[in-house]
């Protein structure tokens, strides 16, 4: 795989795996990257969105456009709704402030359990992770076997730098989520996310007012790389 080209790396994943591979795009620029690829190239990969109920209006819209541009079914899971109301009715809405123990029972609430359910039944996960995003993420492999959802998780642009995720989308005319433009690197829930300063981590504006492991849990268990091209065949 480290010899094929993102976007030859997805047609290998397609031909192999077909609709058994899907994409979590989060509409993110390294996720609408992912989705010109896949869509440029007709690519049988479902794609999803998990959808937590507090997302900026922003990203519904790059959302809708991008269901426009592109013809694509983008499929959104949402947050168990009893899951959802006993929570608030215990904690109120924002108990994700009080303690990192709240943020991450709301973020495995309105995340990983319907990433869960979204995952079902899938062989490839892709991703638009990158390596470079934060010091947690460094580590992170080009294609690797995810024991906690039993598949294989591919991310195709893990070693692209942002610049080249930006001059692909310039050269593209790819949407993009306009809060980029007003200092928001990463965007995730409305409440949790904060632009960034000068000089601050690409993710340092997500849950903010937390200091180390930064992640909502989609992407914190262990993983075993993996390295040749008939792992995944």
């Amino acid at each position: 795989m480290k010899d094929l080209s993102p976007d030859q790396g997805l047609k290998l994943v397609a031909n192999n795996y077909g609709r058994r591979a899907k994409f979590s795009t989060s509409f993110g620029l390294e996720d609408q990257v992912i989705t010109h690829l896949i869509a440029s190239q007709s690519l049988p990969i479902e794609v999803f969105t998990l959808d937590t109920g507090r997302l900026f209006q922003e990203t519904y819209d790059v959302f809708d456009l991008t269901r426009q541009k592109y013809g694509l079914s983008i499929f959104p899971y949402f947050p168990n709704q009893n899951s959802i109301e006993a929570m608030i009715s215990r904690k109120g809405p924002n108990s994700f402030y009080e303690s990192v123990e709240n943020r991450k029972e709301c973020c495995f609430i309105r995340k990983v359990e319907p990433l869960q359910r979204a995952l079902k039944g899938a062989s490839v996960w892709i991703t638009g992770l990158r390596a470079d995003q934060s010091a947690s993420r460094g580590g992170v492999p080009l294609v690797a076997w995810d024991d906690q959802y039993q598949l294989i998780k591919y991310s195709p642009i893990v070693h692209w730098s942002l610049e080249e995720v930006d001059l692909f989308i310039a050269k593209h005319s790819v949407p993009v989520n306009s809060l980029h433009r007003k200092g928001f690197p990463s965007i995730g829930c409305a409440p949790c996310t904060r632009a960034i300063l000068p000089g601050e981590d690409l993710r340092a504006g997500r849950w903010w007012w937390e200091s180390t492991n930064k992640e909502c849990g989609l992407h914190e268990h262990k993983e075993k790389p993996l390295v040749a091209q008939r792992d995944i065949l």
